[in-house]
C-alpha cells in the first residue's frame, strides 16, 4: 500500500500513484511599518495540502471505481484520516479538488490511459461520534457505487 485515504487504498494496482507533493505553511498577521520590514505576529497553521496523482490503465488493471468513489468522497465533503504506506500519519483530510484527463478515448468514451490530480487538504480532527457517521457513508457510497 502506497497511502490510505479513508476507504481508499492507493497502491500499485489497480489505483496507483506515482507522484506525492506537500505544501505546508504558517499563518501569519502582517502589520505595517514605516521604514522597516513589516513583522510578523504567528497565527498558527495555515493550509497543508497533499497533492496525490497518478495514471490509471481501466481497460487493463481498472482503477475507475476507486476514482469515481474518490469523486463521491470530495462531494460530501467528509473528513478522512490519511496514512502513509509506512504507517505515518498525515492527519485528517478532505478531498478538495480532483483533476482527471482522458487519453486515447475508446467507444464508450473512457479513456485507455486515464491522468488524475487528488489535492487534499488537512482539516482539525472531527469530534467524536463521527466515526459511526463515516463508516454510514462509506456503507452507502459503496452502495451507490454498485458495490
Amino acid at each position: 500500500m502506497l497511502y490510505m485515504i479513508g476507504p481508499i487504498m492507493l497502491d500499485t494496482f489497480p489505483f496507483n500513484a506515482d507522484k506525492f507533493e506537500r505544501r505546508a505553511k504558517g499563518d501569519y498577521a502582517v502589520k505595517p511599518v514605516i521604514g522597516s520590514l513589516p513583522p510578523r505576529e504567528p497565527m498558527g497553521e495555515g493550509d497543508d495540502v497533499i497533492t496525490l496523482s497518478g495514471q490509471l490503465l481501466p481497460f487493463k488493471i481498472g482503477g475507475l471505481t476507486e476514482l469515481a468513489l474518490a469523486d463521491q468522497l470530495r462531494i460530501t465533503q467528509t473528513a478522512l484520516p490519511a496514512m502513509r504506506g509506512d504507517g505515518g500519519s498525515l492527519g485528517w483530510r478532505v478531498i478538495d479538488e480532483i483533476r482527471e484527463s482522458h487519453e486515447d478515448l475508446m467507444r464508450n468514451g473512457v479513456g485507455f490511459a486515464v491522468q488524475y490530480q487528488m489535492q487534499l487538504t488537512k482539516v482539525p480532527v472531527p469530534s467524536s461520534g463521527t466515526g459511526a457517521g463515516v463508516i454510514s457513508m462509506i456503507a452507502s457510497l459503496f452502495g451507490a457505487l454498485g458495490g
